[in-house]
């Protein structure tokens, strides 16, 4: 009897907050180069981007698809949310299946009229607003590096 009268009576202690995860904890941008071209991206809080960042340092080697360069990289995952198969000028996306990058500059080969078409619905990474116009100069089987900053 006792123990429940205190149990009522006493104030609860404050709960901790809960610890920031990787993505908030980080300065949440990656560095990614391509050919000695660097370009920073702003990495968005998704699970697909927790698993990157917990990666990193990446190395690879490009391959280009229309405008677009993509490259593998040792992280496996499902899609999430943020799956999609439109993309965004300077977007960076993680195909699940194929377990690779793509960093769209421009319209692919199955791009549409005002659109920019992915091969299959991607996760997305972060972005970017870094000039763009030299990636059109990458081939392929050049260096590609992804640091976190």
């Amino acid at each position: 009897m006792p123990t429940n009268y205190l149990r009522r009576s006493s104030k609860r202690a404050p709960q901790p907050s809960r610890p920031p995860s990787r993505t908030e904890a980080a300065a949440a941008a990656i560095q990614l180069t391509i050919a000695g071209i660097a370009l920073r991206v702003r990495v968005e809080p998704t699970p697909s981007a927790d698993r990157l960042l917990a990666a990193l340092p990446l190395y690879s080697i490009a391959e280009t698809w229309g405008d677009s360069i993509h490259f593998g990289i040792p992280v496996r995952g499902g899609r999430d949310r943020t799956a999609r198969l439109n993309a965004e000028v300077g977007g960076l996306y993680y195909w699940a299946e194929d377990e690779r990058l793509i960093l769209v500059y421009g319209p692919t080969p199955i791009s549409g009229k005002g659109e920019i078409r992915l091969p299959r619905p991607c996760n997305l990474i972060g972005r970017t607003s870094d000039d763009l116009s030299l990636l059109c100069k990458v081939h392929p089987g050049q260096k590609v590096t992804l640091n976190r900053i």
